[in-house]
């Protein structure tokens, strides 16, 4: 016995002084940005360690902590993901790659309802008709659940769902995408990106079958069979470093036409990164074969423009990511879409600005600047700020797709909110000449009209988000930690409403305000999701996890639904609702879907995508 003892102790030795290499590395490395909340973006280590850990070895070689893991032998990388995934919460046992009881061939009847990629069209009006929606605005209010889903492991549940073919389509935060029954939820098959999938599904039909399209958090796109999940093709969209894709892919005439947008704002934290070279793009993919036809640019490359406080080279201009969708028109060979800030000086004409592509080469035919001298980078509220831009601008970036509209006289508008709080609308036609602009809003970092507004063709729908978000003790009554380390209040008095404007002239129809929080700590009237409508109803989440339906034709609130609980799911995955930020509800086939959980700056996470009918029949 005293032998096995002893066996079993310096086993034990053995294993402690194995994981102490990368413990200490840790500590040396990263445990200041990741602690203590010292980096505004960066996760804490316990988010960290939900991570699969050939996430973590990527982000250190390749990606957004490649600075950081410049300095470790991949030896040591190794021994600090190990270190991490280490100590991770056990996980659940693996689920199956279906569950469903019944086979169910995907069905490929265009008349069966489906919602289909961001928008439902490529104009990207998020409007469903009554066709498609099958829910009369009589019926909303008698929406209950249906059925649950749960995202295993994740805090935030940001991708929104795609209907099509009896299927949805999702993504998560932990790299899966999954194909589950519309009615049930049950799961048809499930796919492994490896990284977070933000982005909405794009659905294509050809001769070859239905194909669903997507990109990841670290640029990829991908296609898959939509009847297996089995891989078609994947493609690295942009080779930069910080390269992510968030807004979905939009489809047209073969093509595939992806925005591309990056982290390496969060990047410029590291005071011996050379800030900043990304420049925003939209890339025109071969929907067939996965190749890139060419790659269309919203600026020059960019140029050494002198070193930092620290003496690191620096680079400019930079930026313009484009976050969302964009809208196709097909009549005119253009792609329009919005930009986001610059990141370094210069600050760039094409940042905070509405550009318009050839469909054909790529070429900037024109832009249109709403913002000037927004640079702005995360490194000007983190512990280093020489990165930080001189200027350091307000961060009005568009994150809402331009939504091209008909107008009565004729003409024709691109519509979209920006984060200064002001809707815009420009003449397509004309180089984008501005039509009318609106003030909705205060505007801030993350104020402003936030992640996409809905219009019917009679009303543009509008939430605003102005959110209002204080540092706090740690322990402070309804104080929560952000996934980013620090300790955030919610302002309970600060933001939200919903506005109808004219899409004609920007006049306002209506004004719904959030109708408040109560006593409900931790609560935020900010309105950040994105907006979705079908006629006669528009729909509108909030911070607070509550999803309501307004009446079109007044902004009264006809169905109010509370997100935030625990759920008993039918995957059997522990899931919680939380924020409805980012993705707004989809509407097919009599049902509603949403996702609920968005931990970001003291918002509420969770992980959960829900199904409500009328009645939960």
């Amino acid at each position: 016995m005293s032998m096995l003892v002893a066996a079993g102790v310096a086993a034990a030795r053995a294993e402690e002084a194995a994981v102490q290499p990368g413990e200490a590395l840790y500590q040396q490395h990263c445990a200041s940005c990741h602690e203590g909340g010292a980096v505004a973006r960066a996760p804490e280590t316990t988010s960290l360690r939900q991570l699969p850990p050939e996430r973590m070895r990527f982000a250190l070689t390749f990606g957004l902590m490649s600075q950081q893991g410049r300095d470790l032998t991949q030896s040591e990388i190794g021994d600090v993901v190990r270190y991490l995934a280490g100590t991770a919460a056990a996980a659940g046992p693996p689920l199956p790659d279906s569950s469903c009881r019944e086979p169910a061939p995907l069905q490929r009847d265009a008349t069966v309802p489906h919602w289909n990629g961001w928008g439902a069209d490529i104009r990207q009006h998020r409007f469903q008709s009554a066709e498609m929606a099958r829910l009369a605005p009589g019926d909303v209010p008698r929406l209950k659940l249906r059925w649950a889903f749960g995202f295993p492991g994740d805090a935030r549940a940001q991708a929104q769902p795609t209907v099509w073919g009896g299927r949805v389509f999702v993504g998560s935060a932990g790299g899966k995408v999954y194909a589950l029954d519309a009615n049930t939820g049950c799961q048809r098959w499930m796919f492994d990106a490896g990284f977070g999938v933000r982005s909405a599904i794009t659905i294509g039909e050809s001769e070859r079958g239905v194909t669903a399209y997507f990109g990841d958090q670290r640029g990829e796109a991908y296609a898959l069979d939509a009847e297996t999940g089995k891989l078609i093709w994947k493609t690295r969209v942009e080779p930069h470093p910080g390269a992510i894709i968030t807004g979905a892919p939009t489809l047209a005439d073969g093509m595939l036409y992806v925005p591309v947008s990056s982290l390496e704002e969060v990047m410029a934290t590291d005071p011996r990164y050379p800030c900043c070279s990304f420049r925003g793009l939209i890339a025109a993919i071969d929907a067939r074969r996965g190749e890139v036809r060419w790659r269309g640019y919203v600026a020059p490359p960019a140029r050494p423009v002198g070193t930092s406080t620290m003496g690191t080279q620096q680079f400019g201009p930079s930026g313009g990511a484009i976050w969302s969708a964009p809208s196709i028109d097909l009549a005119h060979h253009r792609i329009y879409a919005t930009t986001g800030d610059s990141y370094s000086e210069p600050p760039s004409a094409t940042s905070d600005a509405f550009v318009a592509f050839d469909t054909a080469t790529g070429e900037l035919a024109w832009s249109r600047q709403m913002t000037e001298g927004d640079a702005y980078n995360v490194a000007c509220t983190a512990r280093f700020t020489s990165n930080c831009p001189k200027t350091k601008g307000p961060d009005f970036d568009f994150g809402s797709s331009p939504m091209l509209v008909d107008l009565p006289d004729g003409k024709r508008a691109l519509i979209a909110g920006q984060k200064s709080g002001v809707v815009h609308a420009l003449d397509p036609d004309h180089e984008g000449a501005i039509l009318w602009q609106r003030r909705i809003g205060r505007g801030s970092t993350l104020g402003g009209v936030q992640w996409g507004s809905a219009t019917d063709g009679t009303n543009v729908y509008v939430a605003l988000s102005d959110v209002g978000i204080k540092s706090a003790p740690a322990g402070t009554a309804g104080a929560q930690k952000s996934l980013f380390g620090n300790t955030l209040k919610l302002d309970p008095m600060q933001g939200g409403g919903l506005y109808a404007l004219n899409p004609a002239t920007g006049e306002i129809v209506w004004h719904t305000p959030h109708p408040g929080c109560g006593e409900r700590p931790g609560c935020s009237p900010a309105q950040s999701a994105a907006v979705t409508a079908i006629p006669g109803v528009v729909f509108s989440g909030g911070l607070d996890g509550h999803l309501r339906a307004y009446a079109a034709t007044t902004g009264a609130i006809i169905w109010d639904i509370d997100t935030v609980k625990d759920y008993t799911t039918v995957n059997g995955a522990a899931a919680h609702g939380g924020s409805l930020d980012g993705p707004g509800p989809v509407v097919a086939g009599g049902m509603l879907y949403v996702n609920s959980g968005y931990a970001n700056y003291g918002t509420m996470p969770g992980n959960v995508l829900l199904a409500f009918s009328v009645d939960g029949q």
